[in-house]
């Protein structure tokens, strides 16, 4: 009889949930799980659990919340734990001694297809470049950020019109078989890896790094197709916003999280605006036009554009800002 992988695991937005569920209704024994320490968030700032914790807590999972990923004790609990095999999933960088604790080593669930767009926010860059396809990865964890040794990976198409929300629960999804199934491999001792650095030679690495306010501004001056990628690929959250200045000189900051893309040659000049001040509202750009659908205007609730522009007066003489 094989022995029983002690199993500690590391996560904490709802993206490492559904892995961490698999897991535990295939059988799989998780001695402990690894989730941020609780932040204040909302208006009162009162202490939120991570998604991870819920679950854990729910499943009655031994819980560790760290602030210090270095610090004596946690290390200390780690090795009385005595993880045979760690798993991390949209958690924060470990340190060595952390990720080489475990006799079968630390591995890590990627949303994307390495090398390809390492960093933190894979499935939002992935749309906003506008590709036609990403994946999960899963690799050991070495001393450089997502660049160790890949055990297994699974491509995923990106659908012409699919937001980053959608992706992100499509990935979510295949990835949790994807870790099972690297956990199988390990548990049988059936592990071959493929070197990063093998597949890089002749091909364009793209990064994909934390996004910022500066990263959802829309620049209206560029084409229909990477304002609507940039769009999509930031919605619902962050999202991607544009500045609305009326004739007057008023500012009104508005995010965007549906719209369609609309290719159409014109003489407007980009940011200008075309309504029908009751169901229809456009901004022009390069070559053509983006549809707006749903909005958020500031201090707003989210809504449609016809029920934005039933409590809003808005016509052609308004602009988007372009910076």
């Amino acid at each position: 009889m094989s022995k029983v992988l002690n199993i500690v695991y590391m996560g904490t937005p709802e993206f490492a949930v559904a892995p961490l569920d698999l897991l535990l209704k295939q059988g799989y024994h998780i001695s402990a799980v690894v989730t941020s320490p609780d932040k204040p968030a909302g208006r009162g700032l009162k202490l939120c659990e991570s998604p991870v914790k819920r679950y854990a807590i729910a499943n009655g999972i031994p819980l560790l919340q760290p602030s210090n990923l270095k610090s004596p004790e946690f290390i200390e609990e780690l090795k009385r734990i005595k993880p045979d095999l760690q798993i991390v999933v949209a958690f924060r960088m470990l340190p060595e001694v952390v990720w080489k604790l475990p006799p079968s080593g630390t591995f890590n669930l990627h949303a994307s297809l390495l090398p390809q767009y390492r960093g933190a926010a894979p499935i939002n860059w992935a749309i906003i470049n506008g590709e036609k396809k990403t994946g999960v990865t899963t690799f050991f964890i070495n001393e450089n950020i997502d660049t160790g040794n890949i055990i297994m990976s699974e491509e995923v198409p990106i659908l012409p019109d699919e937001t980053a929300g959608e992706l992100h629960d499509k990935l979510m999804n295949i990835g949790s078989e994807v870790v099972l199934k690297t956990v199988k491999s390990i548990e049988e001792n059936n592990v071959k890896t493929v070197l990063q650095q093998s597949m890089i030679s002749n091909i364009e690495i793209k990064p994909a790094p934390k996004i910022f306010r500066n990263h959802c501004r829309i620049n209206w001056n560029n084409s229909a197709d990477k304002v609507y990628d940039r769009i999509r690929g930031l919605s619902p959250y962050p999202s991607a916003y544009t500045e609305l200045l009326s004739p007057q000189g008023n500012q009104y900051c508005l995010k965007i999280y549906k719209c369609e893309k609309e290719h159409t040659i014109h003489n407007l000049d980009a940011g200008s605006i075309c309504t029908n001040c009751r169901t229809h509202l456009s901004i022009a750009v390069t070559d053509g036009f983006i549809n707006l659908q749903e909005i958020q205007l500031q201090a707003k609730k989210k809504m449609t554009i016809a029920e934005f522009l039933c409590g809003f007066q808005i016509d052609s003489k308004w602009k988007a800002i372009i910076v």
